[in-house]
């Protein structure tokens, strides 16, 4: 088997108060998010996900839900710059695709996968490039929590509880510890957090 190369796995993801990435009526309900989503603090910590990463790994469901929204950020000069050049960079980058449906690749630059995640991205520490962000995908996420396998986590923590809805940290997972290395309060009580796996 080929070493891994130091690549590092980082993930993102946005949670209410109560740790839910969605509200209880399924994926659509992101009332207790949104509200967050274009804050000051909130675009300062969408630029820092993507700097350093050069591979967006996603479900399916976020892959064809960024396809019909951020390609137009990209296009738009109007955009917010940090907007855009997350946009941008998302249109660019190389990008992995988890799906069991598709037949497809919803986007340019983009491969279909249907196997483990902790084996695709173990595979993908093996090749070389910039770290490998999961991006707000819960459905890659969680199965790479369970393997022990990211090093890095950016959290938008939402001053509202859903009440309802799926966590990101579920029983089960294996203890770790993690460092602080970067927060952010922003205007409403969003918190933005970098957390670093210490091993």
């Amino acid at each position: 088997m080929t070493e891994p190369t130091g690549r590092r796995v980082t993930a993102n993801l946005s949670l209410t108060l109560d740790g839910r990435y969605h509200g209880p009526a399924g994926p659509a309900d992101m009332g207790a998010i949104l509200p967050y989503a274009t804050t000051e603090a909130a675009r300062r910590h969408l630029s820092r996900i993507w700097a350093g990463a050069t591979t967006a790994v996603l479900g399916r469901r976020n892959a064809e839900g960024f396809l019909g929204f951020w390609p137009t950020v990209a296009a738009d000069e109007n955009a917010d710059p940090r907007d855009r050049g997350y946009a941008q960079w998302l249109v660019d980058v190389e990008k992995v695709v988890f799906s069991t449906t598709l037949a497809d690749a919803p986007w340019e630059r983009a491969r279909l996968v249907n196997a483990p995640a902790a084996d695709v991205v173990a595979e993908l520490k093996t090749a070389a490039g910039g770290d490998i962000l999961v991006n707000s995908s819960a459905s890659v996420i969680k199965p790479l929590l369970a393997a022990d396998l990211l090093d890095r986590l950016y959290l938008m923590v939402c001053p509202e509880i859903a009440g309802g809805g799926p966590r990101l940290f579920d029983d089960g997972l294996p203890s770790s510890k993690w460092r602080l290395t970067g927060h952010e309060t922003g205007e409403l009580g969003e918190t933005a957090m970098v957390y670093d796996r210490v091993r």
